[in-house]
């Protein structure tokens, strides 16, 4: 007997959407999260200022590290 996916199933692609954007959200989430966490830190010291370019590259390398997360786990490699 053939073994079958999720998409095979047939008319799931709404439920494998919205998988997609939770994980999407929750990811947001935690990078948002994570980057104010960081944004304290460095103003915490020596009184420096952390500029909106660097917030929104910490959000996007934190948002790059959850999908690198997110897909090894996904994808199986664990």
């Amino acid at each position: 007997m053939k073994i079958l996916t999720l998409l095979e199933v047939g008319n799931l692609g709404g439920l494998v959407l919205m998988i997609i954007l939770i994980i999407l959200f929750a990811a947001s989430v935690f990078s948002l999260i994570v980057t104010v966490i960081v944004k304290v830190i460095y103003e915490s010291k020596d009184n420096r200022k952390f500029s909106r370019k660097q917030f929104i590259q910490t959000m996007l390398i934190c948002l790059l590290f959850c999908g690198l997360v997110s897909g090894f786990i996904c994808g199986g490699g664990i």
